[in-house]
């Protein structure tokens, strides 16, 4: 959080989560563009981190020729995932961002092969929309030992959730989590970039 960062946002989802903060991304169709013309528009920016997201990326057949290309260009590569999909086509130099989705998205759960996918570069994210949420993170974090084995975010739900009573939750109950702000929406509200 905080890096510079070209995020390249993938229409589609299969999924219908509560607290969907880019309905665009499954609702509109998007624009087709070729994986060496996503190549060439990045190079309008300085930054050589890049993250793949969207709607679900994973939804789209050619994500890993994308994350592929991306790598050989000489980039830093993140996959933000809800996990839901398997990773097994995901090259293993990309670092993955798993979305695991809580009771109060609709759509709790994950993809069971894939925490094992995962590693210490590797981060799992628990979006919390209230206690319910919290609970059920720490009781899914325990479970599979996941603070121990990457790094876990907690974000508190935009609009659900006060960022402070998250960080109280959290200081009280000892967890070795990290909290993580919305920041582009605490930086630029529902604006969309280019």
């Amino acid at each position: 959080m905080g890096l510079p960062c070209c995020f390249i946002r993938l229409s589609g989802c299969p999924f219908h989560c509560s607290y969907c903060d880019t309905e665009f991304a499954r609702e509109e169709k998007g624009e087709d563009i070729s994986i060496p013309a996503v190549l060439a528009r990045l190079n309008d920016y300085s930054c050589r981190l890049v993250e793949v997201t969207g709607g679900e990326p994973l939804a789209q057949k050619d994500t890993p020729e994308l994350l592929r290309a991306l790598e050989a260009s000489g980039r830093s590569v993140l996959l933000e995932t809800s996990g839901h999909l398997p990773l097994d086509e995901v090259p293993a130099s990309t670092a993955i961002v798993m979305d695991i989705k809580t009771p109060g998205s609709g759509r709790a759960g994950f993809h069971p092969g894939n925490l094992a996918r995962l590693g210490p570069r590797d981060a799992v994210k628990f979006v919390i929309c209230g206690r319910e949420d919290f609970e059920w993170a720490m009781r899914t974090a325990a479970e599979h030992d996941l603070a121990s084995r990457m790094t876990v975010f907690f974000s508190p739900a935009w609009g659900l959730v006060a960022p402070r009573d998250l960080a109280e939750w959290i200081l009280d109950s000892g967890l070795a989590v990290r909290l993580q702000i919305p920041l582009h929406k605490l930086l630029w509200g529902d604006q969309r970039g280019t």
